[in-house]
């Protein structure tokens, strides 16, 4: 494949920590919409927001995916990821009907069963729990077979015989609907079975900066392998579409003082593995600092970016608006255009 879209991915973090430039999650929430409008105009394709429960993140992503999207034109909106054992798949539907359609079509939906969590199960403090013989995992999963099967737009419910409104003839749907959208809905997939069952289920597919250790190989060989064993699913699935495929990188160029001066000293240039709760082994992606010349040849190395046609580079929020769009046009000018972007 060759690098068609590049988006950033940002996780939200306020903290009235010395030195951060949001200090609240009015703060975030308004410099996500600034740094949305800044990559649209660097030409960047895509704005991304992690969504996590309990924490000074991201926590409820249509509002602010709505907002961006009164704001902006052509960048793509998304998520990377919805944990779905959160999610009321009905309630999903409306919300991002409409966040859709006032986007003109441009929603991009990661959703996932989610990591690990602030709070010791969350979801059950939102009113969910696994059915008889599930585990939280198989609930995410239940929960977005649910959302795709109504995000067909077909009619379910009986109509009420003396409704308050006309209805159309039939069984009703939930609106809004937004057509497409079941087209663009990602599954982020920590592991190959879950990537093989996404594709079934006709499902984009992002692969993050962390995944199941399940062969001992760097991150990016296994996420090559999980792309392969993905496209093998869909071909098997006999889909007619042809699926997209994202994973994200942490990538600093270091092209000015502030650069160096953050990221400079950063030797975070090894994978590692740990332990993600108590018996999955996970490993975490190593990041991308050097210089331009530098990460163009380690990142033409990466397997798993080669393999994906979208790429979702993470961004320290916290250091501003100004700064993260110095990182995003960076990455735009000295970088993308040599792994085939554009």
């Amino acid at each position: 494949m060759s690098l068609k879209k590049i988006g950033f991915l940002s996780f939200g973090h306020w903290s009235d920590a010395y030195g951060s430039h949001v200090r609240s999650a009015s703060d975030s929430l308004l410099q996500a919409i600034d740094l949305a409008v800044a990559a649209e105009q660097l030409g960047a394709d895509g704005a991304y927001f992690r969504v996590h429960h309990f924490a000074r993140q991201h926590g409820s992503p249509f509002p602010l995916l709505a907002a961006i999207g009164t704001r902006t034109r052509t960048i793509e909106i998304g998520t990377a990821v919805i944990d779905m054992r959160y999610e009321n798949p009905l309630y999903m539907v409306e919300d991002a009907g409409a966040a859709d359609l006032i986007a003109g079509g441009r929603l991009q939906l990661g959703i996932s069963r989610g990591s690990p969590e602030q709070v010791i199960d969350g979801w059950r403090h939102f009113g969910y729990a696994p059915a008889e013989g599930e585990d939280d995992a198989a609930m995410g999963r239940r929960h977005a077979e649910v959302l795709l099967n109504l995000l067909k737009g077909e009619g379910f419910a009986a109509p009420n015989p003396r409704p308050m409104f006309p209805n159309p003839p039939g069984l009703l749907r939930l609106e809004p609907h937004a057509d497409g959208l079941r087209d663009r809905i990602w599954w982020g997939s920590g592991s190959n079975a879950t990537a093989r069952w996404a594709a079934t289920l006709g499902m984009n597919l992002q692969s993050s900066t962390l995944k199941f250790d399940e062969s001992g190989e760097p991150l990016h060989v296994q996420q090559r392998k999980q792309i392969e064993i993905y496209r093998e699913a869909w071909k098997d699935a006999g889909h007619r579409r042809t699926p997209r495929v994202s994973v994200s990188r942490s990538i600093f160029p270091l092209v000015d003082d502030r650069d160096r001066t953050y990221f400079g000293h950063d030797h975070r240039d090894q994978d590692h593995v740990g332990f993600i709760d108590a018996s999955t082994r996970a490993i975490f992606g190593r990041s991308y600092i050097g210089t331009p010349d530098v990460l163009v040849k380690a990142l033409a190395a990466d397997e798993a970016i080669a393999a994906a046609d979208t790429l979702l580079v993470t961004v320290p929020n916290t250091l501003g608006v100004d700064y993260n769009a110095h990182i995003i046009e960076s990455i735009l000018k000295y970088i993308a255009p040599a792994l085939g972007w554009r």
